[in-house]
């Protein structure tokens, strides 16, 4: 018998016990009008039980899952009643169900902290155990080319790395650092994240993303997660067209050197959006797509999103 079944029938025998007996007519007799018939009462069926809201159990501490090593990063949630987090210094974006993004720089140390501080003031602590890596480092018995940028371009590339700043820290409304990341495009990978040069024992700057060449220009590329394009400029200095979308809580991908920009800033996109189409703009020595990966100020290493080229 289903629930609302035995309800019905519960409130029919209740019924059925309430009713007030009628002295029976014998047989050939009229009956006697001038003896009212007592009316007959049904007892109200019993309220139903409330229903039992089930219940998570509160989370003591964090949970995460991810890419524990240098350029890595992870995804998880902070215990219950956290007001707040950290990963060492840099504040974590929590939504409305504790949920965060964290990331490990290229030069990151073997630890690091999460701290999450609770409703009642109290602060709960996980250490981390970040996994070095080995970079390609190539040995040159040749000097780094002494002197700086001249102050001409400087007076160009000044107002160039004011937009990207603001294009990277811009913190946009969307979700898109939750997703699986995928390739923008296959290709071979002619530069790695990571690789440096160390001239005669004075270390260069590291390569910051990825390169990936397809043999030519013009091929396109689509967006490796939803976000919000925060620049899409042309001809800068070093990076030519340039392409950067905020996929949210401090995460952002940009991509350089483009032959053409499919999209406008503001725009939303999805995850596999036509972004533009790849090139050699900018100071780059052929075709291909650098794709960089940054979490606030921290530089991450695509292929740790991705897994390997297919």
């Amino acid at each position: 018998m289903t629930p609302k079944s035995a309800l019905i029938a519960a409130g029919l025998f209740a019924g059925l016990a309430a009713c007030t007996v009628v002295p029976s007519v014998e047989a050939g007799a009229a009956p006697d009008d001038s003896q009212p018939v007592a009316p007959r009462t049904v007892a109200a069926p019993p309220a139903p039980a409330p229903a039992s809201t089930p219940t998570t159990p509160a989370r003591t501490d964090f949970t995460y899952s991810g890419e524990l090593t240098q350029g890595g990063w992870i995804r998880g949630q902070a215990p219950s009643n956290a007001v707040s987090a950290t990963l060492g210094e840099t504040p974590l974006l929590l939504d409305e169900e504790g949920n965060f993004f964290a990331a490990f720089d290229r030069d990151a140390g073997t630890s690091e902290l999460l701290v999450a501080t609770l409703a009642n003031g109290e602060t709960v602590t996980r250490e981390l155990t970040v996994l070095p890596r080995d970079w390609d480092i190539e040995r040159v018995n040749v000097a780094r080319r002494a002197g700086g940028a001249s102050e001409s371009f400087m007076r160009r590339r000044q107002p160039e790395l004011d937009a990207i700043w603001d294009a990277r820290i811009a913190n946009s409304d969307t979700n898109g650092w939750k997703e699986d990341f995928i390739w923008p495009l296959t290709g071979r990978i002619s530069g790695r994240f990571g690789s440096q040069r160390i001239y005669r024992g004075e270390p260069g700057s590291y390569h910051s993303g990825i390169d990936i060449a397809t043999g030519g220009s013009g091929n396109p590329f689509v967006a490796p997660a939803s976000g919000v394009v925060t620049l899409a400029v042309e001809d800068f200095s070093l990076e030519g067209n340039l392409l950067i979308i905020d996929h949210g809580a401090g995460l952002n991908s940009a991509f350089l050197h483009l032959s053409e920009i499919a999209v406008e800033e503001g725009d939303r996109v999805e995850q596999g959006q036509l972004l533009g189409r790849i090139g050699s703009s900018g100071r780059a020595t052929g075709p291909h797509l650098h794709w960089s990966l940054k979490w606030h100020l921290t530089r991450l290493d695509p292929i740790l999103f991705t897994g390997p080229m297919p």
